[in-house]
């Protein structure tokens, strides 16, 4: 048989500002009618302005938090979410130019 697939909805602001050398929180909250697994995870992506390609950035799973070691961003990334507050927030702190682009926040909700 097909289980049924509930829809998560994820807010996230549509810009986010930031001064250079200072810290950003990207928000990532979401709502979901089914209770929060503890298989929840969150991805976010990153897409550099100009560039066609996405990498992910960050990975919450099994609750913990991953910071992908590949980027600009490893060492200057924090998780601040929690996902029992339906939050999926990270900062970046140490702000470039070169981080301006577009970041993707995904929660997955299993089963």
């Amino acid at each position: 048989g097909v289980s049924p697939v509930s829809p998560i909805h994820v807010y996230t602001a549509r810009e986010v500002y930031g001064t250079v050398g200072s810290r950003v929180t990207l928000s990532c909250t979401f709502w979901s009618s089914e209770w929060i697994s503890e298989d929840i995870s969150v991805t976010w992506h990153y897409q550099a302005e100009g560039s066609r390609d996405s990498i992910s950035i960050f990975h919450y799973a099994k609750g913990q938090p991953y910071i992908d070691d590949v980027g600009t961003f490893k060492e200057r990334m924090e998780w601040a979410g929690n996902p029992r507050r339906r939050d999926g927030s990270i900062v970046i702190r140490d702000l470039e130019p070169s981080d301006n682009g577009t970041f993707t926040c995904d929660v997955k909700n299993p089963p």
